[in-house]
């Protein structure tokens, strides 16, 4: 019994680790989310290639790569939106 419940709870804590892993993997959001651009007054489908330009901004402005997109401040999402605006 005692086992049992050793690897269910290592199961379940590998599982857990691997979905914030694929967070993390994509600027903490969600593939498919609609991202509003409230600067430029439009919207970004959080897709791959949305994944692609936000990973190159945090490499070009020397900040930590896998930080959440939502949990940005706002100066520096706008920052991240003027610049994606001239990178299309």
């Amino acid at each position: 019994m005692r086992t049992n419940r050793y690897i269910t709870s290592l199961l379940l804590a590998g599982a857990l680790m691997a979905a914030a892993g694929a967070v993390g993997c994509g600027g903490g959001v969600a593939i498919g989310y609609r991202a509003h651009d409230p600067y430029h007054n439009d919207y970004h489908r959080w897709d791959d290639n949305e994944v692609r330009y936000y990973g190159q901004w945090n490499v070009e402005t020397r900040r930590p790569s896998g930080r959440n997109y939502r949990q940005l401040k706002r100066d520096e999402q706008r920052e991240y939106w003027n610049w994606r605006h001239d990178h299309k």
